[in-house]
């Protein structure tokens, strides 16, 4: 556990400067302490110190948290875990935390790294799968996010629209900004309920997740160019995050999403899981700093290409993956 503080303050006072080296102290930790990350490493015939560069480190296929305990010590060190969404009757992903505190602040910093102080906004929050199940690590989030706005206008909305436009109605000429956070088939339910959403200068649109089956999936701009004209908004902001990480990338358009420090991304060759490649599109492998106490380097069934600023664009799913609780459009 102390290492667990540790890397969470430094987590938190943004204190590594050197993302690599912290990454492979993470990965030796994380090799001698993760019985299954371990066996893994085994199998694979891996030894911890051929291990000298980022590039190297092997990354743990998700599908692991569905059927096994991803931790680095001990599970009652654990307060809980966060669950998947997934579809009906499928196993779902469980990621335990060692504080949920940590969880929480760390998220925080990541939404106001990108947008500026959350108590400057008003949080409407349109979850409905979401808040039908329990260990949501979104909602948790977006609690968290909500008490912190000190507004009482911020809340949840589940299949009430009318009382949704009614409050938007409210705010329209409030000197908040307004953010309206929704899982993707909800907002295009709003959308397509003929009910007349009202325009406000300071209001902005986050989609996040998909369409957990309730409706056919669509490619980010077809998405997007039903949802604006309806908002009146210009662009559709979007927050990409998993059961999986304990750290979240958000878009303000274009799909194209800004990588927080604790994140990095490597992308594998579609045909050869095992093997990196630097150039054009291919799977998504995730480092994430902020999953020192599980596992932090995740071998995603999302794919994407990197453009040239570094920003991460994802294109969609493996055909042969499940339908996730993250924000993914088939391209």
């Amino acid at each position: 556990m102390n290492h667990f503080k540790s890397y969470g303050q430094r987590i938190l006072s943004h204190d590594f400067p050197d993302f690599e080296k912290f990454a492979l102290e993470i990965f030796r930790f994380q090799a001698q302490n993760n019985i299954v990350y371990r066996q893994y490493l085994n199998l694979r015939k891996i030894r911890i110190a051929d291990i000298r560069q980022m590039d190297q480190i092997p990354f743990l296929p998700i599908g692991f948290f569905k059927n096994h305990d991803v931790i680095s010590s001990e599970i009652r060190n654990f307060q809980g875990f966060y669950s998947s969404s997934g579809t009906t009757g499928s196993i779902t992903s469980r990621h335990y935390f060692w504080d949920e505190a940590f969880y929480l602040k760390h998220s925080q910093q990541l939404f106001e790294k990108e947008y500026g102080p959350v108590d400057n906004y008003h949080i409407l929050a349109l979850l409905p799968s979401y808040l039908e199940r329990p260990g949501s690590s979104l909602v948790r989030m977006t609690d968290h996010l909500i008490r912190q706005s000190n507004s009482p206008h911020s809340g949840y909305y589940l299949y009430n629209h009318q009382e949704l436009i009614i409050k938007l109605e409210e705010l329209r000429n409030d000197s908040r900004k307004v953010l309206l956070l929704g899982v993707t088939f909800a907002l295009l339910d709003l959308a397509e309920s003929g009910l007349k959403i009202p325009k406000n200068k300071n209001f902005f649109l986050m989609e996040t997740g998909g369409m957990k089956g309730r409706r056919r999936e669509l490619i980010r701009e077809e998405l997007h160019d039903i949802l604006k004209p309806v908002f009146h908004v210009e662009e559709v902001h979007s927050e990409y995050g998993m059961t999986e990480l304990m750290s979240q990338a958000y878009s303000k358009g274009n799909g194209k999403y800004n990588l927080p420090s604790t994140m990095h991304v490597l992308l594998r060759d579609i045909n050869d899981p095992l093997s990196l490649i630097f150039r054009s599109q291919g799977g998504i492998n995730i480092i994430d700093l902020a999953n020192f106490h599980s596992c932090a380097f995740i071998e995603t069934q999302d794919l994407g290409k990197i453009a040239p600023d570094g920003s991460l664009e994802v294109l969609g799913r493996f055909d042969n993956s499940e339908i996730r609780g993250c924000n993914l459009m088939v391209n």
